[in-house]
């Protein structure tokens, strides 16, 4: 029986350390698999250490939900998030909601990943009405580096900090059932983790 969201956040409360790796292919999803992690995603990131792109910006559905199969082939136990690239959730609901369920019904995921905060809240909101499970993702978004100007740690100032624990609240309140934060100073990561109710997972987080 495959991980539930009940469970992940059954273990934010009890204190328990939720971990969660990444997958691109059946072998490697079916070492993660045994040893019992729970979440296992297949990140957009496999547009660089797989495909060789310079960015995350170049990959598409087709790549994604080929590479998720392959993921959800490997695993019984782990919850697959399929990651949705870039432009495939941030124009209308509409490519939102075709585009997440594509994950589930096509790449046989249990979850999709978006990232940013109040910007897609909307869209998380109408995702998660579907029945389809959403993991937020904020502080270093990939797929927006080009705006953020590299690949930097996020949050670094009162301001910076403000917007992203607004962001977090803001894809808990939308239904998101957790939360990537990623390359954020480990105080602003803490006081997110404290003043959500739902999980957080670090990613180069702690900095």
């Amino acid at each position: 029986m495959r991980t539930t969201i009940n469970q992940i956040k059954d273990m934010k409360q009890k204190g328990e350390k939720i971990t969660m790796l990444t997958a691109y292919d059946y072998s490697t999803a079916k070492l993660v698999d045994e040893v019992g992690i729970p979440l296992i995603l297949v990140g957009d990131s496999l547009g660089m250490v797989v495909l060789g792109y310079e960015s995350t910006i170049p990959v598409t559905m087709e790549e994604m939900l080929h590479h998720t199969k392959a993921v959800v082939r490997g695993t019984k136990q782990a919850m697959v998030i399929g990651d949705m690239p870039f432009m495939t959730y941030h124009v209308t609901i509409s490519d939102a909601l075709h585009n997440a369920a594509r994950f589930i019904q096509e790449g046989g995921a249990q979850a999709v990943k978006l990232e940013g905060g109040v910007t897609v809240a909307e869209k998380v909101s109408r995702i998660v009405e579907c029945g389809i499970p959403v993991m937020g993702h904020i502080g270093l978004t990939p797929q927006s580096i080009h705006q953020l100007g590299g690949f930097k740690v996020q949050g670094k100032t009162p301001e910076a900090a403000a917007r992203l624990l607004e962001d977090a609240r803001a894809l808990e309140e939308a239904g998101a059932f957790a939360i990537v934060l990623e390359t954020v100073p480990a105080p602003l990561a803490t006081l997110i983790t404290q003043k959500v109710s739902i999980p957080t997972i670090g990613i180069g987080a702690g900095i």
